[in-house]
């Protein structure tokens, strides 16, 4: 069955402080951290792979990665496509607002891929690391038959997924008891780790409850574009009229603000799929030592090959 990951990297990365983080070598060899997510996304099961990227962004994109993944995946029979987020691919009707330069979000950037899947997909950031175990976890969820409107979700623990360096966003979520499916998630800003644990602009929060790393899975029936594809697409209408004229020029359209909404007015269900992975990204220039650390540490531990793709083969 094909599987297919959206690999969204159109991010601006103002927090990073200019250029273009998902490109930062990484690794003992030059990788980023997007090789490491292929790699483990491939040895899982997916065979399709769909770059998310801004125009501009391209040709040196296709220099730090494209073309070399192309080229692996080719032998390893996993189809590679690209789909473009733009500022001014939005809902008939409407206008970009002047003064407007960023895309609109998570949400408007799936979209930008939705004539290139129909079959089950998962999505990814393509700055941070999430681990072996949870895109096994996700393309075994995938394959299995599910209600149209049924969504997974990778489940990380929220003190795995803070930074030494500042505040990071997070869909922090309720869970039921069973710890099985998800019931609500907020979109939470500014959270650190804090002396007493975490929080997020002086509220504590529990470091052990699950949060979103912007892990998805959809199900959809091989040939067939997912139904999450219409909802998010009519999402985005909704959107405009109702919180761009607000915010005209920050406002987002953000995956886990609209699951969030689709599961209080109970139209769709989230599956949580847990894992103890400690996740570690970029989210700051000062976090690419720790992350260069952990990798080495990663490839002592043999959790990955000297040359990283030579597994697959």
């Amino acid at each position: 069955m094909k599987t297919t990951l959206l690999i969204m990297a159109a991010g601006i990365g103002s927090r990073f402080g200019g250029g273009i983080k998902q490109l930062e070598p990484v690794g003992k060899h030059g990788e980023i951290i997007m090789d490491y997510s292929i790699h483990d996304a491939i040895k899982a099961g997916f065979n399709k792979i769909i770059f998310i990227i801004r125009k501009d962004i391209e040709e040196d994109f296709r220099e730090v990665i494209g073309n070399r993944i192309e080229k692996i995946c080719t032998n390893l029979g996993v189809e590679i496509n690209y789909a473009f987020q733009g500022l001014t691919d939005i809902p008939d009707g409407y206008d970009v607002p002047d003064g407007r330069t960023k895309p609109w979000g998570t949400g408007q950037a799936v979209l930008a891929a939705k004539e290139l899947v129909r079959e089950p997909f998962a999505v990814i950031n393509a700055d941070d690391y999430y681990g072996k175990e949870a895109f096994v976890q996700l393309h075994d969820w995938l394959v299995m038959e599910h209600a149209e409107n049924a969504v997974s979700m990778a489940g990380f623990i929220l003190k795995n997924t803070l930074s030494d360096n500042g505040g990071v966003t997070r869909g922090v979520c309720k869970v039921t008891d069973g710890h099985t499916h998800v019931v609500d998630v907020v979109e939470t800003s500014n959270i650190i780790k804090g002396e007493d644990g975490p929080e997020a602009d002086g509220v504590k929060l529990d470091p052990n409850t699950y949060v979103s790393m912007n892990m998805w899975g959809f199900p959809a029936e091989e040939g067939k574009a997912p139904a999450f594809l219409q909802t998010l697409e009519a999402g985005f209408e909704t959107f405009f009229r109702d919180t761009v004229p607000g915010n005209p020029l920050k406002a987002e359209y953000l995956l886990p603000t609209l699951i969030g909404e689709l599961l209080r007015n109970g139209t769709y269900t989230v599956k949580a799929l847990p894992t103890q992975d400690q996740w570690f990204g970029v989210t700051y220039k000062e976090d690419k030592l720790m992350v260069v650390k952990s990798f080495r540490k990663l490839l002592e531990d043999g959790v990955y090959e000297e040359e990283l793709f030579s597994d697959l083969k």
